[in-house]
């Protein structure tokens, strides 16, 4: 009788300090960091690989070439923007880490594992330092949801352009790259439905991964803001109820 006792003691131990690990995990943080954790990465995957099939695009049915000489051609930026495709994977690996370990720290449960918590100066200007950098790179990734949706538009012409090419047989519809900025206005890099190439461009499999990689891509940099919205209406709560109470226990688990 004893020992069923000193089991059921035991379970139920157990038990409270499961709940009490659970119930100190910052959920809406965690979420947060999860949304942008997909979010960058379908980004930077899906953009990376959409750029190199616009390297691929161009080069095979545009006729561009890369310049001999160190200029600014479309080429260089393809490899600027993968560039800083890298630097922003990094960046936000990093940030999500962060992100999250300010979400820890700032929850009820977690501080009462280290007894009495005292609100200081110091803890207060981290939390709103996360504020304004949240913010900021909330308005970075609208931004950047923006830009991405250039190259979308740009492609949805080209295969709009192939899919009404066999309903306008008479008419010779040409997409020219000079009107998007991808090449000199000196330079004429048109594509006709008449040429060949623009026949074998909508016949490839380029076109449409390529698309829809962009589309993947803008869907991860839309993630990518909800995540920064959701990060940052978190902060600013944590840090209403850091400025607001400084003693006692309260919720702060979002």
């Amino acid at each position: 009788m004893e020992e069923n006792m000193e089991e059921g003691q035991t379970q139920k131990g157990c038990s409270e300090c499961c709940l009490k690990c659970l119930s100190g995990i910052p959920y809406a943080s965690l979420i947060a960091t999860i949304l942008l954790y997909a979010g960058v990465a379908l980004f930077c995957g899906c953009g990376h690989e959409a750029l190199s099939g616009t390297v691929t695009i161009l080069q095979t049915y545009f006729d561009v070439v890369r310049s001999p000489v160190d200029a600014l051609d479309v080429f260089t930026m393809i490899d600027i923007f993968k560039y800083v495709i890298y630097g922003v994977a990094a960046a936000f690996f990093v940030y999500g880490i962060l992100l999250m370990v300010e979400g820890f720290f700032t929850t009820g449960a977690i501080r009462d594992l280290y007894g009495d918590f005292k609100i200081t100066t110091c803890g207060r200007c981290v939390s709103a330092w996360f504020i304004m950098l949240t913010y900021i790179f909330m308005l970075a990734w609208l931004g950047v949801t923006a830009f991405s949706s250039l190259p979308v538009f740009m492609y949805f012409n080209i295969w709009n352009t192939c899919q009404n090419a066999t309903l306008v047989e008479s008419s010779n519809l040409c997409f020219d790259l000079r009107q998007f900025g991808i090449v000199s206005i000196g330079e004429e890099k048109r594509l006709c439905t008449a040429s060949e190439n623009f026949i074998k461009l909508c016949e490839s499999n380029e076109l449409d991964l390529t698309f829809h990689l962009f589309v993947c891509a803008l869907a991860g940099a839309g993630a990518a803001v909800i995540a920064m919205v959701v990060a940052v209406s978190v902060l600013i709560r944590n840090h209403v109820i850091l400025t607001s109470k400084s003693t006692g226990r309260y919720c702060t688990r979002f």
